[in-house]
C-alpha cells in the first residue's frame, strides 16, 4: 500500500512531505479521516482547506472553502502598512478574506480601530473568527461600511482581485477552480476593481490617509494611472528578494517613506 507521501507525490504534490504532516495533525489520529483528506489533496483540493487554516506571516488563520487563500507575496503590502499605521489611528481591509492581511498590519498597534469589509458572506465569517474584537462587515467595498468612517480612516488594505478576466484559465488548478471567481476576477484588464476603489477612497481617507494595494508587475503604471486620476499620488514599493511590489497612493502631495 502507497504511504502518505508517496500518494501526494504521485499526484503532483511538490511538498509532499510537509503535506503529509499537516494532514495528518488535522486527521488528529483518525486513519478514515486522513484517507479522505489525502484522496480531496490527491483530486487538486487546496491544503488550506483541508486542514482549516492558511498560514500568512508566521499566523494560522481560520479559512473556509471557497474563501480566497492569502498569499506569501502579500505580506509585503501587511508590513508596509504596519509601518504606517500609528496608536489612535483607523485602518481599513476591503476584500478582506480571511483578515489576515488587517490582523497582520495592526498586530501590536495599540489603540488601533481595525475593520474589515468582504462581500463574501463566507469570508466574512472567517475574518469575524480571526479579527476578534475588529469590525467586520458584508456588503460591496464602501457600502458596506458605517458613515462615521468618511474622512477618518488613515489606511485603507485594498488587495483586491486584479488578475485579468482572460488568464484566469492560466491559474493554478487549485486556485482557479476552488476559490470563488469574484476574488480572483478583476476584469479585462485586471483592474475594474481598484477603480471601484480608488475613485471613492478620497472620501473615506483622513487629509494625509493612505491607499495600498497590491498588482502585478505588468500593472504597476496602469495602476499608478489609477490612483492618479481619484487624485492620489502613487508610488511603488518593492521587496527585491522576493521580486514582489505594491502600490501606495497617498492623499498629500508629499510622499511618506
Amino acid at each position: 500500500m502507497l504511504t502518505v507521501i508517496e500518494r501526494l507525490r504521485a499526484a503532483g504534490c511538490v511538498f509532499a512531505e510537509d503535506e503529509a504532516a499537516l494532514l495528518a495533525e488535522a486527521a488528529a489520529g483518525d486513519g478514515a479521516a486522513l484517507d479522505t483528506l489525502v484522496e480531496r489533496r490527491v483530486r487538486g483540493h487546496p491544503v488550506e482547506y483541508l486542514v482549516g487554516w492558511a498560514s500568512f506571516a508566521g499566523v494560522r488563520f481560520s479559512i473556509a472553502d471557497g474563501v480566497f487563500i492569502p498569499r506569501h507575496r502579500t505580506e509585503l503590502l501587511a508590513v508596509t502598512a504596519r509601518e504606517m499605521i500609528h496608536s489612535g489611528q483607523t485602518v481599513l481591509d476591503l476584500c478582506c478574506g480571511t483578515g489576515a492581511v488587517g490582523a497582520t498590519a495592526v498586530r501590536g498597534k495599540e489603540d488601533v480601530r481595525l475593520v474589515a469589509a468582504d462581500i463574501d458572506p463566507v469570508a466574512v465569517a472567517c475574518a469575524r473568527h480571526n479579527l476578534h474584537a475588529a469590525e467586520v462587515y458584508e456588503g460591496d467595498l464602501f457600502d458596506a461600511l458605517p458613515h462615521d468612517l468618511l474622512g477618518r480612516v488613515d489606511v485603507i488594505l485594498a488587495n483586491v482581485p486584479y488578475v485579468p478576466t482572460g488568464e484566469i484559465a492560466f491559474l493554478p488548478e487549485e486556485f482557479r477552480v476552488h476559490e470563488r471567481r469574484a476574488a480572483l476576477d478583476g476584469g479585462d484588464d485586471g483592474l475594474d476593481v481598484l477603480r471601484r476603489v480608488a475613485v471613492r477612497a478620497p472620501r473615506w481617507l483622513t487629509g494625509e490617509g493612505r491607499l495600498l494595494t497590491e498588482a502585478g508587475d505588468a500593472q504597476l503604471d496602469a495602476a499608478h494611472e489609477v490612483l492618479r486620476d481619484a487624485g492620489l499620488t502613487p508610488r511603488t514599493v518593492t521587496d527585491a528578494e522576493t521580486e514582489t511590489s505594491i502600490v501606495v497612493g497617498s492623499m498629500s502631495r508629499t510622499i511618506y517613506p
